[in-house]
């Protein structure tokens, strides 16, 4: 994972981030240098759980907690990535939202 060293206000309402990351945490990004999204482990406030079904509980389900439901598409493709750290597995979902 990594730290902000440094934030700096430009015009409007962007800023810049100075950013320390692991190598590794680097490699993940596989080049991408767009749409790019910073978040914070100690920032997930809300609480759910993985649920386990089928035979020998072979199928896992993350369970969408129901004050996060608003405005999901169901039945439609997300993207899914995991990064693992020495402590934890993080696992970022990406679904549309609903077009109205």
């Amino acid at each position: 994972m990594g730290t902000i060293l440094s934030t700096k206000m430009v015009k409007g309402d962007k800023v810049i981030f100075e950013v320390e990351m692991d190598y590794e945490d680097s490699l993940k990004l596989k080049g991408h240098i767009k749409n790019i999204h910073v978040f914070s482990e100690d920032a997930a406030d809300v609480r759910t759980n993985l649920s386990q079904r089928g035979t020998n509980e072979a199928t896992k389900y993350f369970l969408i907690p129901r004050e996060l439901r608003d405005g999901l598409q169901f039945n439609k493709n997300v993207k899914c990535q995991k990064i693992e750290t020495d402590s934890r597995n993080v696992f970022i979902f990406v679904v549309d939202k609903v077009q109205l």
